[in-house]
């Protein structure tokens, strides 16, 4: 199986930076989206250099697996989850790093999501709530679960799904990177078939354009990732726009 990917961020239309960041790199199969947050431009630089140090981090495995691993390996995780997660596990470190060496970037941090093909197929973790879908047969499934105080309300049956998207607290995330030292992560092996389209959102994105409008617009352009990502950015500005708005699709073919 082949991966070719596309990626897009918009401002959207109620901030004045954006503070998203993302990458796709097909040749090391790898995709991250992060959502940083923090006063100052500080979202941007938390954003910015997880993701980059997520990639180093990778294709210092790629090129050297037996490199000394820097965290201790889960004996219950493929080699890849263990790389992406201990990738994220470095970032994280970084972003701390970042913060503390430099007071105006204080209390920064970000939210992660990536995903990373190996032998037919592919680890995933994320950190808060910017997400994971996979669309297969023309139906769009989440693969992620948000890291966010609405959702743990959600899970418990506290609110409803109404009231939970417009909650005032709906952006009040539980997990990110930068925080503290300690990282919980989560992570799953992805099944991977020719035909899967996966999308990395940021939760700009998520968070207006509903689950029917992302698949539709996904179907209707399967053959044309980089207008899939400007339909759906689109999408969300029409919808108000209120958030940074990042998209990145993963096309799995033969």
């Amino acid at each position: 199986m082949r991966v070719f990917s596309r990626g897009l961020t918009d401002m959207g239309l109620k901030r004045s930076r954006n503070e998203d960041f993302f990458t796709c790199n097909d040749e090391l199969g790898l995709y991250i989206v992060a959502d940083g947050m923090g006063g100052h431009a500080a979202g941007e630089i938390a954003s910015s250099t997880a993701v980059s140090s997520i990639v180093e981090f990778i294709q210092t495995f790629h090129d050297d697996p037996n490199l000394t691993w820097p965290i201790e390996a889960n004996p219950n995780l493929s080699g890849m989850e263990n790389a992406l997660v201990a990738a994220i596990q470095l970032a994280n470190q970084a972003v701390c790093d970042q913060a503390s060496e430099n007071r105006a970037y204080g209390g920064m941090g970000t939210t992660i999501v990536g995903l990373l093909f190996y032998d037919g197929r592919a680890a995933a973790a994320h950190v808060g709530d910017s997400r994971l879908y996979r669309l297969r047969g023309g139906r769009l499934e989440q693969l992620t679960c948000d890291h966010s105080w609405v959702n743990e309300q959600l899970q418990g049956k506290f609110i409803t799904e109404e009231e939970a998207r417009s909650h005032r607290w709906r952006n009040v995330i539980t997990r990110a990177l930068g925080n503290r030292p300690t990282l919980e992560i989560d992570s799953a092996s992805v099944d991977v078939a020719p035909g899967d389209l996966f999308l990395l959102c940021s939760d700009g994105l998520s968070g207006m354009v509903c689950d029917e409008e992302l698949q539709h617009i996904l179907t209707e352009n399967l053959g044309d990732l980089a207008k899939a990502c400007r339909e759906i950015i689109l999408q969300a500005n029409l919808n108000g726009g209120i958030d940074n708005v990042t998209a990145v699709i993963v096309s799995v073919q033969e």
